[in-house]
């Protein structure tokens, strides 16, 4: 990584923070503006729906495995063609077939709706004959704490775990109380604590924002399936991540935190312009695949 990267990255954020006075539909438009990548055509991107929740499939074809992945955008904004260009910078490294999914948005679906959402999913894809060894699932900011909620909703709901899971940056908190919104508010080009009130009032609606399915680091973790957590320095929500793997490491789950020096939110959006990025996915990927054969080992 180089510091020129990482510095113009930091300035170009800063040139566009998030502003709480938007609308949610000036919000949407800019979020989709600024996310939505074009993918490789090797992708076959194509439309699907699983389990009654619409997506977005990439490699089709392709027989390491199954990702499913869901988006991030505070629960507001974003969509599974936002989503897909990290779901392709996974499943093109690890060789896996991608489905990022459309759950329901607030504020016209608040929680529980995104968690419904990605139950049903995940459900859809074990109906479908996917088997739990060979599936794994991925999601950023608000899509990573909805990725630990729907493993959460699953046990609940007596399914079988995956074989692995991927956050980048996960919002897991959405009480808010996590200590580096203000000790890294000066570092975050992004996010303050205004900014995620305005997502926090419009996802949780007349709900505890204490739920666990609202807030997975608050959460008994037990039972999940290995964890990766990818987390920048320079975010107010570095805590969410800590607190997160802390809880899981006391729930005996495997996990593991990495958290990059002097990086933003979601830093590896930025692959193929920041060295960082790349070799997190690189990272990411291998961990998927790592826990995808080891699954397929301890099958056979």
């Amino acid at each position: 990584m180089s510091k020129q990267q990482r510095d113009e990255l930091d300035a170009a954020i800063r040139a566009f923070p998030f502003d709480p006075s938007v609308t949610v539909e000036e919000a949407r438009a800019g979020f989709d503006a600024g996310q939505t990548r074009t993918l490789p055509g090797e992708a076959g991107a194509r439309s699907v729906t699983i389990g009654g929740i619409a997506g977005l499939e990439l490699y089709p074809e392709a027989t390491a495995g199954t990702l499913l992945y869901l988006h991030g955008g505070g629960y507001v904004v974003g969509s599974a063609r936002t989503g897909a260009a990290l779901a392709d910078g996974l499943a093109s490294r690890a060789g896996l077939r991608a489905i990022s999914v459309d759950y329901r948005l607030a504020p016209e679906a608040p929680y529980p709706a995104a968690v419904e959402d990605g139950l049903a999913a995940y459900r859809g894809l074990l109906e479908a004959g996917v088997e739990p060894d060979r599936l794994v699932l991925a999601g950023d900011s608000a899509g990573g704490g909805l990725t630990v909620a729907t493993l959460l909703a699953a046990r609940a709901a007596g399914l079988p775990q995956p074989a692995a899971a991927v956050v980048f940056s996960p919002w897991t908190d959405v009480t808010l109380s996590g200590v580096t919104i203000e000790t890294k508010s000066a570092a975050d080009p992004l996010f303050d604590r205004a900014a995620l009130e305005w997502f926090a009032d419009r996802y949780v609606g007349g709900a505890d924002p204490a739920d666990p399915l609202i807030s997975p680091a608050l959460a008994d973790l037990a039972g999940l399936p290995p964890l990766l957590i990818q987390v920048g320095s320079h975010e107010v929500l570095l805590d969410d991540s800590i607190r997160l793997a802390a809880r899981a490491a006391e729930a005996d789950v495997e996990v593991a935190l990495e958290v990059a020096a002097a990086l933003p939110h979601v830093f590896q959006n930025q692959a193929g312009s920041l060295d960082e990025a790349d070799a997190a996915l690189d990272r990411a990927s291998r961990f998927l695949a790592e826990r995808l054969a080891r699954e397929s080992i301890a099958a056979n």
